[in-house]
């Protein structure tokens, strides 16, 4: 049986990998072609918050203490052994709740290819299968068509409009809140993802 974390999944050639110290040189290359691509999607402290800027090694510190706690999952995304985004699964919490976010970003580059839905696939799976979450849920923007589109293809389920909900890009923004609970896609996310794309490439 595959352990909770850390754990490496993969699915063709889409890949989620526990993210490490030396994957810095990369994460900044890929960072570096995308900084307007993600700035309207970046998470910002508001104002009165003073938190000293995360290097790349205390972030992954962070993120890696965080798994071994059991409270996050820090991935890279790989396509074809590349890193090409990060997906993390967050705010784990146990008890009568059984729930976390996933939240992602992805290269521009290779944005619109089935990457992302087909990790964020993979790791929703993980967490009802191998965590035993009850409930995975995905916030997205309403300006993020990009991300809307993945929840859309996964068939995440819409729970309405938080307002004012996160700090990003400068300021207090809205978020679309989506949802899935374990046993609701059956036989599973990546399952119909995979159905889906066969479905597409066959036509009518």
């Amino acid at each position: 049986m595959t352990r909770a974390w850390p754990v490496t999944l993969r699915d063709g050639s889409v890949g989620l990998r526990p993210i490490r110290l030396r994957d810095a040189a990369a994460w900044r290359e890929v960072r570096r072609h995308n900084t307007d691509w993600l700035r309207p999607w970046e998470a910002t402290l508001p104002l009165g918050e003073h938190d000293a800027p995360t290097s790349f090694a205390g972030m992954v510190r962070r993120l890696r203490a965080e798994g071994r706690e059991g409270r996050t999952l820090p991935w890279v995304v790989l396509a074809d052994q590349q890193l090409v985004g990060q997906l993390t699964v967050g705010g784990i919490a146990r008890g009568s709740l059984l729930s976390a976010y996933i939240g992602y970003w992805v290269d521009r580059r290779v944005a619109g290819q089935g990457i992302m839905p087909t990790a964020v696939a993979m790791a929703t799976d993980h967490c009802f299968d191998k965590l035993g979450l009850h409930r995975v849920e995905i916030n997205i923007r309403p300006e993020n068509s990009a991300s809307l589109r993945v929840v859309e293809k996964l068939g995440f389920r819409s729970e309405g409009l938080r307002e004012r909900y996160l700090h990003i890009d400068g300021d207090w923004r809205d978020h679309y809140t989506f949802a899935l609970t374990a046993g609701e896609i059956h036989p599973g996310v990546l399952a119909q993802w995979r159905d889906t794309k066969t479905i597409t490439r066959a036509g009518p």
